[in-house]
């Protein structure tokens, strides 16, 4: 987005189908991290029962999952890659070393997907309801930092993920990434204050 010989910028927004999948996961089987990133909503957290160990095995294991699932060309996996049964195309693990993620993971797919489907789809009514809104936002936060700095913004690249947090926010989630809940994305003034640090960092 840009004139020709001038700075370009790429914001990407969506609500991943992969990213919504692997939060899901993350809630239903009590991982902790990222320690920052508020719970889905409407999903009850699991009451952690495992040892220490086993726990932490796990929360290793799905947190190289997280990094590949939110920036896969950033966090590229040292083995082949293998989708796990129940899951369609949207869980892909590495074929060693996560075992134990792949093993807690199997009895969640269908109620997995299908949240992961239902979030993503009313994400896109949303958007589809609204065009041109989210270009918009970002083209007119953009705009302000220009002002404020004297100078063209430099160029960048962000990816934004609209997901159904329990609080209002917005948090990286990856070098490139961040995630924003929903009511605060659906709220013009809010998101306009809230994403303006964020292109300040980046242009």
């Amino acid at each position: 987005m840009g004139g020709t010989g001038a700075p370009e910028w790429l914001i990407r927004e969506d609500a991943s189908q992969p990213v919504l999948l692997a939060l899901y996961l993350r809630q239903v089987l009590g991982i902790r991290s990222p320690d920052e990133l508020p719970h889905l909503r409407g999903i009850p957290p699991r009451v952690n029962d495992r040892a220490a160990e086993a726990q932490s095995l796990l929360e290793r294991q799905w947190r190289e999952y997280w990094a590949m699932t939110v920036e896969p060309t950033a966090h590229p996996s040292p083995v082949p890659l293998e989708l796990v049964d129940g899951f369609a195309t949207l869980v892909a693990l590495p074929s060693q070393g996560s075992d134990a993620l792949k093993a807690a993971i199997m009895p969640y797919g269908g109620e997995a997907l299908a949240f992961s489907q239902s979030a993503h789809e009313r994400y896109r009514k949303d958007s589809a309801a609204k065009p041109g809104v989210s270009y918009r936002a970002y083209a007119s936060a953009i705009a302000e930092h220009e002002r404020q700095v004297g100078r063209r913004a430099h160029s960048f690249e962000l990816n934004v993920q609209v997901l159904p947090l329990t609080q209002r926010g917005v948090w990286w989630i990856g070098s490139l990434t961040i995630a924003v809940t929903d009511g605060l994305r659906g709220d013009v003034a809010a998101f306009d204050s809230a994403i303006h640090p964020i292109i300040a960092e980046l242009a």
